[in-house]
């Protein structure tokens, strides 16, 4: 059976619509893994949502205000496998975080550690691919 150039290039163009969303996924090109920070400040949301969990929370600003930080983390799948719940963090808890910080200097980062006042910690099992 041969297709014709003209039947193949419509197939061809649908089946990169379809596959392209598969390619999307960038990793953690966007942050500093070799300068990780570490923060103290209190939960403001735990968001145990696919693709990825996010934990916001304030620290005091540099001068003196408040500064508001978003944290990636992994997908629930696998913090679940690290022992995280969709409870683990609650707005109001007071925590320690570790995070390689946004190359562009905006307040977002991705976990690497997070520990609570009580000395409990959280981290996660594998580095995202």
């Amino acid at each position: 059976m041969k297709i014709s150039s003209r039947k193949l290039l419509p197939i061809l163009i649908g089946w990169l619509a379809v596959c392209s969303p598969i390619f999307a996924h960038h990793g953690n090109a966007e942050y500093d893994e070799s300068h990780p920070l570490t923060l103290k400040g209190k939960v403001t949301q735990f968001k145990w949502a696919n693709p990825h969990t996010l934990i916001y929370f304030d620290t005091s600003g540099e001068k003196g205000g408040v500064a508001h930080w978003a944290v990636e983390t992994l997908s629930p799948t696998k913090l679940a496998r690290a022992g995280w719940t969709q409870d683990a963090l609650k707005a109001g808890d007071q925590v320690t975080i570790v995070l390689s910080p946004a190359k562009n200097g905006q307040p977002v980062g991705f976990l690497q550690r997070i520990t609570f006042a009580d000395g409990r910690q959280l981290g996660m099992l594998e580095h995202p691919q």
